[in-house]
Formats: C-alpha cells, structure tokens, sequence
C-alpha cells in the first residue's frame, strides 16, 4: 500500500475489528513484520501482538469501530492523525491523536495518545 490516508484507514479499521482472522489479515498486509503499536495502556509487537492488542481494545469496547477525524498530515516517514473511538449508538468513547512512523509503504510503529492535549500551565 502507498497511499498514505488509505494506509491509516485501513490500520484504524482494522484495529477496530472484532472478526480476527480479517484483522489479522489486514494487519500482515499493511504492517512490517516487527512493528509495534503502542498505545497508554498497553503494546502490541509484531502481527500477533498488534492483532491481540485489537483484540483486547475490542474486549473492553464491543461492538466500538475506530474514526479517522482528521487529514493526515505527514513528512519524513512520520504522520499524524486524529481519531475517535465510537460506539454502535455513534457515542465517542476516546479520542486521540496517532503519530505513525512508516517505511517501505507499511506502518512500522504507531504510538497513541487518548484526549486532547491540556493547556499550557502559565
């Protein structure tokens, strides 16, 4: 994959994916072999990790798909995006923001962090 937007569609769909086996095999195409996601609670590495990360997102939010909210915004390899987690009723249940890394046309390390960024303390 090269398109870049396309590329971190497909991550965030995936990601939100309960069936596993299509998970997974999104996830082997778009991902390099020892990538790693990580995000506040946990880390997943590799496909298998990355897949059993989803899982457990999937776990705790049943039925939630991920929301790309913003453009993605990129340069040198690195890219960044807003998303939302939304539930089957359309309700936000997390919002963040990714900064992805990517090499050769798939995610290498996608780090995730949940809310808005808090004001500069004066």
């Amino acid at each position: 994959m090269t398109d870049l937007t396309t590329l971190i569609d497909a991550h965030l769909d995936a990601y939100g994916n309960p069936d596993k086996a299509a998970r997974e095999d999104v996830i082997t195409t778009i991902w390099a072999a020892d990538g790693e996601l990580v995000d506040p609670p946990l880390t997943g590495a590799g496909h298998a990790g990355i897949s059993d990360l989803a899982a457990a997102v999937q776990g705790q939010f049943a039925g939630h798909t991920f929301r790309r909210t913003s453009d993605v915004d990129a340069h040198h390899g690195v890219a960044r995006y807003a998303w939302e987690l939304v539930g089957p009723d359309g309700a936000v249940a997390v919002s963040g923001l990714d900064v992805a890394e990517v090499a050769d046309g798939r995610l290498q390390r996608v780090v995730g962090f949940f809310g808005e960024l808090a004001p500069r303390a004066v």
